[in-house]
């Protein structure tokens, strides 16, 4: 009986290397966690001085404000490598 022709495989390389890291920029840091410290100080000076001048004229909106400095942290934090 004839013998079956050996099939060659192709050897396996893997795919290239990315040669460029990517960085995130220094000011993306600092800005991320002062808007958590900045949102979380809001929220807290409305809760125990209730009677400030600016924070006691925008009521409910001080939540508002505060979640929202914490929301922009977080959006930030997901572009930080």
């Amino acid at each position: 009986m004839p013998k079956s022709k050996n099939r060659k495989k192709a050897v396996y390389t893997p795919p290239p290397k990315a040669k460029e890291v990517k960085v995130s920029p220094r000011w993306l840091a600092p800005l991320m966690v002062t808007c958590w410290i900045l949102g979380v100080a809001w929220i807290s000076t409305w809760y125990v001085w209730t009677d400030a001048p600016l924070l006691g004229t925008l009521q409910e909106w001080n939540l508002a404000i505060g979640f929202g400095f914490i929301i922009l942290g977080v959006i930030l934090s997901t572009r930080w490598r």
